[in-house]
């Protein structure tokens, strides 16, 4: 087995996302690729809302379709990161936040998971059908420019997001 693996979230995980949750909140942490997971009081509610956002029939209102994954490491089973893939743009998304969101765990970051739960999940996007992807940063995340960069990313422009108030880099990854 790899050193991460991307599974789609169950009952087995929710302790587990829950204690992701509660230590990206105490660092401040934005959980970017974590769906609902931040304004969720409640994690099987977290899972609910991931479920209905596989099926274009059951996705909220405003949003588009998405598949959760979580980026658990092979050694060892643990939580160590997020991935979210959205399968198409809404305005927001294409002109903002992209096709793909991840975020690795305060505690296990610089480790390399962010990497290779990109790469894997580029995999996932092709199948798909898409053929290229959106993915953006705040330009104070080194850590994540380095990411993408190294899954072949190009930079686009950075662009201002009004709603958060934040600059965001806009790459680019051919598949």
């Amino acid at each position: 087995m790899g050193i991460i693996k991307l599974v789609i979230p169950t009952e087995e995980y929710l302790d587990q996302v829950w204690a992701y949750r509660q230590e990206c909140l105490d660092v401040g942490s934005s959980m970017d690729g974590c769906g609902p997971l931040r304004f969720n009081e409640d994690v099987k509610q977290w899972l609910a809302d991931v479920v209905s956002y596989t099926d274009p029939a059951t996705v909220p209102e405003g949003k588009v379709q998405a598949t959760q994954f979580l980026g658990v490491r092979g050694s060892d089973g643990k939580l160590v990161g997020m991935v979210q893939v959205r399968h198409y743009f809404n305005e927001y998304l294409e002109k903002y936040a992209g096709h793909i969101g991840y975020s690795v765990r305060p505690g296990e970051r610089r480790k390399g998971y962010a990497k290779e739960m990109l790469r894997l999940t580029l995999t996932f996007c092709k199948k798909i059908g898409l053929n290229k992807v959106l993915i953006s940063c705040e330009p104070d995340n080194p850590g994540s420019r380095r990411t993408i960069l190294a899954n072949g990313g190009i930079y686009e422009s950075t662009i201002h997001e009004p709603k958060h108030d934040r600059d965001l880099e806009r790459y680019w990854i051919a598949l």
